[in-house]
């Protein structure tokens, strides 16, 4: 009887590995995350300054 429930549960055991299989992982696509750029006025000093750098070659 010992044999006979030993065999049964190595039976059970053996079709419980095998029954499925490895599963495709799901991978979660990464968030990109883009930083908000900041107003400044570099270039708006720039045109300026290039102004007034015309506005006092021409003046000479």
């Amino acid at each position: 009887m010992k044999k006979l429930a030993l065999a049964a549960a190595l039976s059970v055991a053996a079709t419980a590995a095998v029954a499925g299989g490895m599963a495709e992982p799901v991978m979660e696509p990464t968030p990109v995350v883009e930083e908000a750029s900041s107003s400044s006025s570099a270039g708006v000093v720039v045109a300026v300054l290039a102004l007034i750098l015309i506005a006092a070659a021409a003046s000479n």
